[in-house]
């Protein structure tokens, strides 16, 4: 079964604290987070008042389980499941690498047709959330596998070193779920993804900004792939791009390079 999410009550859905819902079954919600939208409540934004997990419970009218993360500022799928036995059965279908995740990114340079980055990440504590960690914990195995989609030139300067900006539309899927995965491993191969404050080059996020309005880290998890938990059935899941998305894709002709 192939899931698609639309474009139309995007903002509505914002704006009357509503949540774009993917799929839905007895025992499974997807939803199609929008960027800065955290998945539930932390200590490291206690400012908050809007999270996916309440508004995707408030939808659906039951408890929900997370059963993976998205980054506050990325956007794009995030699953639930609607009972524990489900969640347990989630969770070890991503922990055995059952479940494939494909995300989209704009990332900085030319990047080589295809690859993978093969590089173990750290522990990063977060100061408030990991406080009691295991701060000696050893670097975790992390694959990512990335493929080019688009690339465009631009006139501009936005490094010193080069009178012209080159970027890549990328499609990244993780083989694992480490903690800022993607971020890391494109700002380790020197192609950080544009907007990301924590990882990323500023000059480029700057630029961005600037010239085409982007105020978001431009990584959208675009489609998740899986088989149902409960019936076995194949299930792709996919969200789709929102505004400032999609401006980007239409002025650099990469609307189509960008599908699914």
């Amino acid at each position: 079964m192939n899931i698609e999410s639309g474009t139309v009550n995007q903002i509505a859905n914002q704006i009357t604290n509503q949540i774009d819902i993917i799929y839905e079954d007895e025992f499974l919600v997807a939803i199609n987070k929008e960027a800065g939208l955290l998945v539930h409540r932390s200590w490291l934004d206690k400012d908050e008042t809007r999270f996916a997990m309440q508004l995707t419970r408030d939808a659906v009218g039951c408890h929900v389980f997370p059963v993976h993360r998205l980054d506050k500022p990325t956007s794009g799928v995030l699953l639930f499941a609607k009972s524990p036995a489900v969640a347990r059965s989630l969770t070890e279908a991503f922990t055995e690498h059952n479940i494939t995740k494909q995300y989209l990114a704009v990332v900085r340079g030319y990047m080589p047709e295809q690859g993978v980055v093969d590089y173990a990440l750290s522990f990063k504590p977060d100061a408030i959330a990991d406080k009691f960690a295991d701060l000696d914990k050893p670097a975790q195995e992390a694959v990512t596998h990335w493929q080019r989609l688009a690339q465009v030139e631009l006139p501009f300067a936005v490094s010193k070193k080069h009178d012209t900006s080159r970027y890549s539309l990328v499609r990244l899927t993780p083989e694992t779920g480490r903690k800022h995965q993607l971020r890391r491993h494109m700002r380790h191969v020197f192609h950080h993804i544009v907007g990301d404050t924590s990882h990323g080059d500023i000059r480029h996020t700057r630029f961005f900004r600037t010239h085409y309005g982007c105020t978001r880290m431009l990584l959208h998890a675009q489609s998740l792939a899986l088989s149902h938990p409960v019936t076995g059935e194949p299930l792709l899941l996919k969200a789709a791009l929102d505004d400032q998305w999609m401006r980007i894709l239409e002025e650099f002709a990469w609307v189509e390079s960008a599908k699914v």
